[in-house]
């Protein structure tokens, strides 16, 4: 892919906690990251080293300040906004075992009792994206899957359930930019 002369937002998912590797949903639950999510944390670094950023924000969780400690980024935002999707009574929860009570059950259709909707992560994913076209610059952002996938789909015009469109591995790597000009947001890289 061709550099790109406008400004990215590199979005970080977080390395591997043992709720991610058992498909537990993991909001607000401060889970540390496993031995091989510490790894794939370290290896991020020379991937993300490639740009300079103007900033780096961060989910308050620890899994995704250590992530972003681990790849090489010592000062950051904490921002709130950035937090995981509030599963309330899911938290902990498989989606097979939700299933297996509710087998018509989906997260970004219908929410969790006691947590978010998927409008209530959209518009925290809205002011997210407001602050970042506000500064205009290069930056880097740690945070979790279900958010990060609500706040690419809102990049790209999409409402919030268009995150289920998009899925995310542990310590993988996406970029949110612009095609011709500031008024074609794309996903310039997914997953990777």
């Amino acid at each position: 892919m061709s550099e790109s002369p406008f400004p990215q937002i590199t979005l970080v998912r977080h390395g591997e906690t043992a709720w991610s590797r058992s498909g537990q949903h993991t909001g607000r639950s401060d889970i540390p990251l496993t031995p091989e999510g510490e790894a794939a944390a370290r290896a991020l670094a020379p991937r993300l080293a490639v740009r300079a950023y103007a900033e780096v924000w961060s989910s308050p969780s620890s899994r995704a300040a250590t992530t972003c400690a681990l790849a090489g980024f010592g000062g950051r935002v904490i921002d709130p906004d950035l937090a995981e999707w509030d599963y309330g009574a899911y938290e902990g929860r498989t989606t097979k075992a939700i299933l297996a009570e509710r087998p018509d059950w989906r997260l970004f259709r219908d929410g969790c009792p006691e947590g978010e909707t998927a409008a209530a992560v959209g518009a925290r994913a809205d002011r997210v994206i407001a602050r970042a076209r506000a500064r205009d610059d290069d930056l880097v952002v740690f945070s979790s899957a279900h958010f990060l996938r609500v706040l690419a789909a809102r990049w790209i015009g999409l409402e919030p359930e268009g995150g289920a469109l998009l899925v995310l591995c542990t310590a993988s790597v996406s970029v949110l930019g612009y095609e011709h000009d500031r008024t074609e947001p794309v996903l310039r890289a997914w997953n990777g």
